[in-house]
């Protein structure tokens, strides 16, 4: 495939299995924009920026000849409040404005079904009110308003609000559970337990995304939900990485009033690395209508939430020895566990 395609968070856990992904589907005209090192086996295949979406610049360079651009580059929410605004919102206005000017034939956003905040029904649909939360959420539901703007000026935008999404080089929040599992601990959740918690795998992700690549223009100028389609209860879901595990340890329900006040204050103390929208959001269904994508794009996931999440706990334990003692807040990166880690001698 002759496409010139750059992708912004290149060295990221997306951007990765991305560039991966497009290289198995014979794309070979690939640059990696991002601020952080591009530390991968396929650095010699790769044309490598490393530069930010803030800088002029770096986008007039990164993006002269691009044909496709794939914009994963987010500043997350364990960032400070201005990096975010300033990242996903700032950031994203230049590189649509210049991928406007360059002609760019499709620029896939990368959004989050974080911009539904805490919703009070389920399944959540591309059209349901819009109420972010957190300085994260909020940049997200502006960004999405800049490119409906530059959508309106002749770029082709679809937009992807995929659900968290797991899978090989993810850490972040979930290196907790796999932590735990590894180590023979019980692992407790915040409230029963038993709500519907939508998660989605890495290679179903970029499967979507590919699609709104070479999909017709008319079909992918949209904005889509994606989600796995099959999934249980969190309770359920998450027992099978500690069945996985094989030291018969169980998933433990918490009262989630008195542990949701607990964390709010380990937060502010800066003594947890769980934010608002983790913590609030994980005692409560959390699911999407993945309707519009199957129906318009036929796409369809291979993975489940369990079959996800074993995945990548798989992923972990191999790749183990390359990251233990380090710590960050990317989702490459295993969070540091900060007083929780305390915690596990109960469990």
């Amino acid at each position: 495939m002759d496409k010139r395609v750059m992708v912004t968070g290149g060295s990221g856990f997306l951007g990765i299995n991305l560039i991966r992904y497009l290289m198995n589907k014979g794309v070979k005209n690939v640059v990696s924009l991002d601020t952080a090192i591009f530390d991968y086996p396929e650095k010699d295949r790769v044309k490598v920026i490393k530069g930010d979406i803030r800088s002029k610049e770096t986008l007039r360079e990164a993006m002269k000849g691009v044909q496709w651009v794939i914009h994963t580059a987010a500043a997350l929410p364990l960032y400070k409040e201005e990096e975010i605004f300033s990242t996903d919102i700032g950031g994203t206005e230049k590189l649509l404005a210049q991928a406007l000017l360059e002609k760019v034939e499709r620029f896939v956003h990368i959004s989050s079904t974080a911009v539904y905040g805490i919703p009070d029904h389920h399944p959540l649909r591309e059209d349901d009110e819009l109420i972010g939360v957190g300085a994260y959420g909020e940049a997200k539901i502006a960004a999405e308003n800049l490119c409906l703007e530059y959508r309106e000026k002749g770029l082709c935008v679809p937009i992807i609000r995929p659900k968290s999404f797991v899978g090989p080089e993810r850490l972040g929040v979930f290196a907790l559970l796999y932590d735990w599992a590894k180590d023979g601990k019980n692992f407790p959740m915040i409230g029963s337990g038993n709500n519907r918690y939508q998660l989605l795998d890495v290679e179903d992700l970029c499967e979507a995304i590919y699609l709104c690549l070479v999909k017709d223009r008319e079909l992918v100028n949209d904005i889509f939900n994606v989600g796995a389609t099959e999934f249980t209860t969190m309770k359920e879901d998450y027992q099978a990485v500690l069945d996985r595990a094989g030291q018969s340890r169980k998933v433990i329900g918490t009262p989630a009033g008195p542990l949701i006040w607990a964390l709010r204050i380990l937060e502010i103390m800066h003594l947890s690395p769980l934010y608002k929208w983790v913590y609030e959001t994980a005692c409560e269904d959390s699911f999407v209508s993945t309707e519009k994508i199957e129906q318009k794009l036929k796409f369809y996931p291979k993975y489940s939430n369990k079959q996800a999440l074993i995945r990548n706990y798989e992923w972990y334990i191999a790749n183990l020895h390359k990251f233990e003692g380090t710590g960050g807040i990317s989702h490459r990166a295993p969070w540091s566990q900060g007083i929780l880690k305390l915690f596990k001698i109960f469990f």
